[in-house]
């Protein structure tokens, strides 16, 4: 599967796709109703091109029409958007723990949830004068089984779906000890089930060890994982009854009781 940088925007394969994004984009640069005729002129679209996708995006509640020929973003959009700032909550109830545990063990404290085949770094707790560290940046990506947030997600699925996601991702490298075998995987997805927490020993990066503990919500399901990651030779397993212990104070502040999520 081809890899893609992170940084750069993708360019969606699909044409109307594309020309869907470009009229929303539109539409979101004005706080007021914009004519069709406006509409097409900015994107470079016929006219009548833009009138088929804007009703169909009409049809979806994505766009409304408040008047004839004239458009703007429907609140399909905002229910949409309140379902992701829901999921982005979690950040704002760790931000202050993760900065306590940092400043505890000295070393980067991230925050990450699932998206897809992938986790994805929404926040950290680091400091520049603490040295050498391991810096996870924002936004970053990395494979579900490569990395031990990842693994507590793929832990908390059933074995039909591990499966698939091994087929679906051919379970890729990284580093001479990135695990790479599916029997291999449910034996290590085994172990994070029975003692509820996950390690990474430098199978995303050589030179680089991480741990990681699951954040539950309400309803005891994993919505992100915390982790500690530090050069190999400094990860000291010490730090993981405080990593757990900030973990579920976390999950507390979501509402989740810690009796169901632990065995």
């Amino acid at each position: 599967m081809k890899k893609t940088d992170p940084g750069v925007p993708v360019t969606p394969t699909v044409q109307v796709i594309e020309r869907m994004f470009a009229l929303i984009n539109v539409l979101a640069s004005k706080e007021d109703a914009i004519s069709l005729k406006e509409i097409s002129e900015k994107t470079g679209l016929h006219p009548s091109t833009t009138h088929r996708i804007l009703n169909d995006l009409a049809t979806g509640r994505f766009v409304d029409r408040p008047q004839p020929g004239n458009y703007r973003l429907g609140m399909r959009l905002l229910e949409l958007g309140n379902l992701v700032k829901g999921r982005l909550n979690v950040r704002d109830a760790a931000l202050v723990p993760m900065r306590e545990l940092h400043q505890l063990i000295q070393q980067p404290v991230n925050l990450s949830m699932r998206q897809g085949d992938e986790i994805v770094y929404i926040e950290r707790a680091y400091s520049e004068r603490s040295g050498m560290q391991v810096v996870r940046a924002i936004g970053g990506r990395a494979p579900l089984h490569l990395t031990s947030v990842g693994k507590l997600f793929l832990a908390a699925d059933d074995p039909q779906r591990i499966r698939a996601y091994a087929t679906r991702t051919g379970l890729a490298g990284h580093t001479k000890n990135s695990i790479t075998q599916l029997s291999v995987l449910e034996r290590e997805l085994a172990r994070v089930r029975q003692y509820g927490e996950a390690h990474d020993n430098e199978e995303l990066e050589l030179g680089v060890r991480c741990m990681a503990a699951g954040i539950y919500d309400d309803q005891a399901r994993l919505v992100a994982g915390l982790s500690i990651s530090a050069p190999a030779g400094r990860l000291d397993e010490e730090w993981l009854p405080k990593l757990q212990a900030t973990a579920h104070a976390i999950s507390a502040s979501l509402g989740n009781v810690p009796a169901k999520h632990q065995s």
